[in-house]
């Protein structure tokens, strides 16, 4: 009876954990390479119609971007609206330079290397 009970218990308490992890963790984030850009205009924009009739606009930005020891990637990404030019952002990208998320950073928060090139 006491090794069902704490079976139960460990079943359940694995659960609660996996649960946990899922909701906290960004795997968008996770694991991936720093590198910082400083915002210019959309290379183009996509607009798609939904079929309640409202239209959705991707703005797609290509432009260099640079890793915490200044050297110089091309990426290419989205947003769901214009960002705001001149802003820095720090984007997430993995091995094949794919971005997969970002944040807006201060100036203060660059690195020296990226702030020197940018």
């Amino acid at each position: 009876m006491k090794k069902v009970t704490i079976m139960m218990l460990s079943v359940v308490l694995l659960f609660v954990a996996a649960i946990v992890v899922l909701a906290t963790v960004d795997f968008n984030r996770a694991g991936k390479d720093h590198v910082y850009v400083e915002i210019d205009e959309p290379a183009y924009t996509e607009e798609d119609r939904l079929d309640t009739g409202e239209v959705m606009t991707t703005y797609w930005y290509e432009q260099p971007a640079y890793t915490e020891d200044g050297e110089e990637i091309e990426v290419t990404f989205s947003a769901q609206k214009e960002l705001r030019q001149g802003a820095y952002l720090m984007l997430y990208v993995n091995k094949d330079n794919e971005v997969s998320s970002y944040d807006e950073v201060a100036e203060e928060e660059l690195p020296a290397a990226v702030e020197e090139v940018l």
